[in-house]
C-alpha cells in the first residue's frame, strides 16, 4: 500500500477550478442537485470554493435545518475489542496487526449497562456499541439484543456497528429496538482496494441496504486522511449523498495514526481540508447529523470550532472512543460553553455515527 496520496491532498493537481460563490454557481450546483444524483463534479466545485464562501454556504444550509447552537452527544463503547480477522489498513483491531490491542470476549451484559447509565449521567443521548466482527455470529447477535433492549430501556438512542449482516440479522436488531445501524464507505470506491481487502464496496452497500429495508435509521461516513486526494473526497462524499435516502447521520473521521498499521506514517490531512469535508458533507446531506468523530482529540479547540461553524452537529462524549483517546468531558464541556452552543435534551429524536476502527 503507498503511504503517499495519489493526488494533492489540497486538490491543486486536479483541474476543476474554483467557482465564484458571487456569482451564483455555487447555489444553482447545490440547487440542480437537490432533485437529481450529486455528480463527483459538483461535489468537487462545491470542495474549491474560496474557504470563506464555502462556510457561509454551509452555515446557510445549516441553519435551514438545525439550531445552529445545538450539537447532539453519543457516547461510544467497544463491547467486543480486538481480534478481528479483515485487514483494514487503518484499524488497531486487526488481529493481523501488531498495535498493542489486547484480544477480548463481548462484555457482560451489566458492564454495558453500567457505562450507558454514566453516558446518561453525562449528558448523552446516543449509546452507541462496536464489536471488532467481520459479522456477528448469531450466538454473539442474542448478546447484542439484550444489550440493545437495555439500553433502550434507559431513555437512550441505541446504535450498533457490528460489521457486515447475515440473513435474518438486521430484523432481529431492529425488533431489539435498536435506532441505528453504522457501516462507513470508509473511502471513494476507486480508493478501497487500496485500503481494505478482506470485503469489497458492494459488501457495505449490502449491509446498509439489509438495514434500511427493515426501517433501521443509517448512519454511515468515512475516514479521510488516508492519502486520498480532494477529488476522492468529493466522490465519498458523492457516494453518501446519492443513498436514497442519504444517512441520517453522517460520521466524517479524520485517520489517527496507529503505530503498526499499515497507515501508519503517512502524510497528515491539513486540518482546514477536514473543516471543508464538513462543510461539503453538510451542504449535501441538508438534513443529516453530521458528527466529528475520529481524529478530534488532535484538532484543538480552534479546528473543532470551524467544523461547527461548518454544519457539524454531533460529537462522540467521554474519554475514550474504541481504541483511541477522546477529548475529556470537561473539556468539551469548557469549548461549548465558550461558544455558547447547547446540547440536545431529549433522547429520542434524532439522526449514530462511529469511529473509523469499528465498521
Amino acid at each position: 500500500m503507498s503511504s503517499q496520496p495519489n493526488q494533492s491532498q489540497t486538490g491543486q493537481s486536479v483541474s476543476t477550478q474554483p467557482i465564484n460563490f458571487q456569482s451564483g454557481t455555487a447555489q444553482k450546483i447545490v440547487a440542480q442537485a437537490a432533485d437529481a444524483a450529486w455528480r463527483v463534479e459538483d461535489v468537487l466545485a462545491i470542495f474549491n470554493l474560496p474557504f470563506n464562501d464555502l462556510m457561509f454556504r454551509a452555515q446557510q444550509v445549516h441553519r435551514e435545518n438545525f439550531d445552529p447552537t445545538e450539537v447532539e452527544l453519543a457516547t461510544l463503547l467497544s463491547i467486543k475489542t480486538g481480534g478481528c480477522p479483515e485487514d483494514c489498513g487503518y484499524c488497531p483491531q486487526a488481529a493481523r496487526y501488531d498495535t498493542g490491542v489486547v484480544a477480548q470476549k463481548i462484555l457482560p451484559l451489566e458492564t454495558v449497562l453500567d457505562a450507558a447509565r454514566q453516558a446518561k449521567a453525562n449528558g448523552a443521548t446516543r449509546f452507541c456499541m462496536g464489536a471488532a466482527w467481520r459479522e456477528p455470529k448469531d450466538r454473539d447477535l442474542e448478546h447484542v439484543e439484550d444489550m440493545v433492549r437495555g439500553v433502550k430501556a434507559l431513555g437512550l438512542e441505541t446504535c450498533a456497528t457490528l460489521g457486515m449482516l447475515g440473513e435474518g440479522q438486521a430484523e432481529r436488531l431492529k425488533q431489539a429496538g435498536l435506532d441505528y445501524y453504522n457501516h462507513n464507505l470508509d473511502t471513494a470506491p476507486e480508493l478501497y482496494g487500496d485500503i481494505i481487502t478482506t470485503r469489497d464496496y458492494q459488501n457495505r452497500l449490502d449491509t446498509i441496504d439489509s438495514v434500511r429495508g427493515v426501517g433501521i435509521k443509517v448512519c454511515c461516513g468515512g475516514i479521510v486522511g488516508m492519502g486520498e486526494s480532494r477529488l476522492q473526497r468529493a466522490g465519498l462524499v458523492a457516494q453518501l449523498a446519492n443513498m436514497t435516502p442519504y444517512p441520517e447521520s453522517v460520521p466524517v473521521n479524520n485517520l489517527v495514526q496507529v503505530e503498526g498499521t499499515p497507515l501508519y506514517g503517512i502524510e497528515a490531512l491539513d486540518l482546514l481540508e477536514f473543516v471543508r469535508t464538513i462543510a461539503v458533507a453538510r451542504i449535501t446531506m441538508p438534513t443529516a447529523r453530521v458528527r466529528l468523530s475520529a481524529g478530534r482529540r488532535q484538532m484543538g479547540e480552534a479546528i473543532q470550532s470551524l467544523c461547527f461553524l461548518a454544519g457539524a452537529n454531533s460529537i462522540f462524549y467521554g474519554d475514550k472512543l474504541l481504541t483511541t483517546g477522546n477529548p475529556e468531558v470537561e473539556e468539551d464541556r469548557a469549548l461549548l460553553a465558550k461558544l455558547g452552543m447547547h446540547t440536545r435534551s431529549t433522547a429520542i429524536d434524532a439522526r449514530c455515527e462511529v469511529t473509523q476502527s469499528e465498521a
